[in-house]
């Protein structure tokens, strides 16, 4: 099986071309191929596909081989892939997702594509749209306790659910092994969440680390980013129609959640290999 180790910011995928490969067992795979002492090492593995409703469809599934609703730094990627190889010939492309179809503009430099401006669509404040279990219209900043400790939470959700806690606390001293699974598994998400720690450095600028679900502690998260500039402006910490830098392990991300409530996301894609996987027991 031919795949691209592409990443965005240190998210990192392995990407398999559809349109020419077959993949009968991409759980399985995900949990294969990711593994970082015995496979190639990865967040997870993403296909892209043909599709009937966008220029192309990508699936994402985590390193525990379950599959995600939406990978903002993955669909970065994605865009790179179907540009660099031809599939779409234009900077701009759709691409469906489990979330919905996504809208692509691409950066060229020297006929690549090397980062790219998605539009994200709406936020989801809705508890049971999210989904979680809670009463009224939102969840923000509403304490939450998790492992007898209480936070202050608000959940988004942009394709995938997402818990975001601001803290005063230095987040880079957080034990994320620790605290990150009290969220992910966390009653009150069916679904499991995403969470996000956020420290705010002022009205434009957030520093945040993941625990993504499925995955563990990531480099980034570009749905996370979204959810963070979307929750910085519900806690009253920046403004709406502003470009918001979040600053993430691998790197930094540009956010904007308009006044329509659509959000957008600017950030690099990168390309960091190609190969081949051989498996001595097929999948």
């Amino acid at each position: 099986m031919k795949f691209s180790k592409m990443h965005g910011i240190g998210n990192d995928y392995v990407y398999v071309n559809c349109f020419e490969e077959q993949v009968s067992n991409p759980e399985q795979l995900s949990i294969l191929v990711s593994d970082r002492r015995k496979g190639i090492g990865s967040d997870g593995l993403i296909l892209i596909l043909p599709s009937e409703k966008a220029d192309c469809r990508m699936r994402i599934f985590n390193a525990d081989g379950s599959e995600a609703m939406m990978c903002g730094n993955g669909i970065r990627c994605v865009g790179k892939y179907a540009y660099d190889h031809g599939i779409v010939t234009k900077p701009e492309l759709s691409v469906e997702t489990n979330s919905g179809i996504k809208y692509i503009q691409l950066q060229i430099q020297d006929q690549k594509a090397v980062g790219a401006t998605v539009d994200m669509g709406k936020a989801i404040l809705k508890p049971k749209l999210i989904p979680m279990y809670a009463e009224g219209e939102n969840f923000i900043a509403k304490d939450l306790l998790v492992d007898q400790k209480i936070y202050s939470a608000t959940a988004v959700s942009m394709g995938n659910p997402h818990c975001v806690v601001f803290l005063e606390e230095n987040i880079a001293e957080l034990d994320l092994e620790k605290i990150g699974p009290g969220f992910e598994h966390h009653a009150v998400f069916p679904e499991r969440v995403n969470t996000e720690f956020v420290n705010v450095l002022d009205d434009h600028t957030l520093r945040m680390r993941v625990w993504e679900r499925g995955s563990g502690e990531t480099m980034a998260c570009g749905t996370g980013a979204c959810a963070v500039a979307v929750a910085s402006v519900l806690n009253g910490y920046c403004k709406q129609d502003q470009e918001i830098t979040v600053k993430l392990s691998g790197g930094d991300l540009q956010i904007v959640y308009h006044s329509d409530q659509t959000v957008t996301m600017t950030g690099s894609a990168t390309h960091v290999f190609d190969g081949i996987w051989q498996e001595e027991n097929k999948i």
